[in-house]
């Protein structure tokens, strides 16, 4: 059975780019967006950006000029 994403994905596909789905590979490709979503929406709240700054920034930091 076909994920529910895939007939309103195909639909909003067409009516921004006006393409239609060309085949049935494409059609299945659409369809594993549900489990690559699925998969995301798992990881969401683990994934966190750096603590400090990368060493280039922290070096901007360093170098700049105190506020007068």
């Amino acid at each position: 059975m076909e994920p529910e994403i895939v007939l309103p994905t195909m639909e909003a596909i067409r009516r921004w780019s006006g393409v239609e789905c060309p085949n049935a590979a494409a059609r299945l490709g659409l369809a594993d967006m549900a489990g690559l979503i699925a998969d995301m929406e798992k990881l969401r709240g683990t994934m966190v950006f750096e603590d400090e700054p990368s060493s280039f920034e922290l070096a901007l930091r360093q170098c700049k000029e105190p506020a007068k």
